[in-house]
């Protein structure tokens, strides 16, 4: 349906994305975002100070919705007018690893080593008994009557 054939009373009732995507449609170009809302206004019959003043809103209703596409230099067309390269890069592990040189590994002091190096087997640390003494194990039955 072309714009001009839709009454004033139904465009009023659409949305501007709605507008836009016929002012798209009927062109069959790209065009850039002012443009496309300038049409939309001059459509509705709005005041010239609406493209100013809410640009920027037209701006996010464009970029949200998935029937329009932000192309290269500003100019925006419909969605379905363009193939969508899709890719899915994977991710590969780098065939190189980081090795340190040996001179690198000399120049940690020796009681730095194991503060840098995390043991995965020596998870446990050393307890001691002073301080275990303020522990109290409380039982499921118990906690509830305190």
């Amino acid at each position: 349906m072309k714009l001009s054939e839709i009454p004033k009373e139904e465009l009023e009732l659409m949305g501007y994305d709605d507008i836009a995507a016929l002012i798209l449609q009927e062109s069959g170009k790209k065009m850039k975002l002012q443009d496309i809302f300038k049409k939309v206004c001059s459509v509705l019959e709005l005041p010239e100070s609406t493209v100013e003043d809410q640009l920027m809103d037209f701006f996010e209703l464009m970029s949200i919705n998935k029937k329009f596409i932000m192309l290269k230099n500003g100019f925006w067309d419909l969605q379905t007018r363009h193939k969508l390269d899709i890719v899915i890069e994977d991710e590969e592990e780098d065939e190189e690893e980081i090795e340190l040189e040996e001179e690198d590994i000399d120049d940690i002091p020796e009681e730095e080593e194991d503060d840098i190096f995390y043991d995965k087997d020596d998870e446990t640390e050393d307890v001691d008994d002073d301080d275990l003494a303020d522990l109290v194990v409380i039982d499921a039955d118990d906690e509830a009557n305190l």
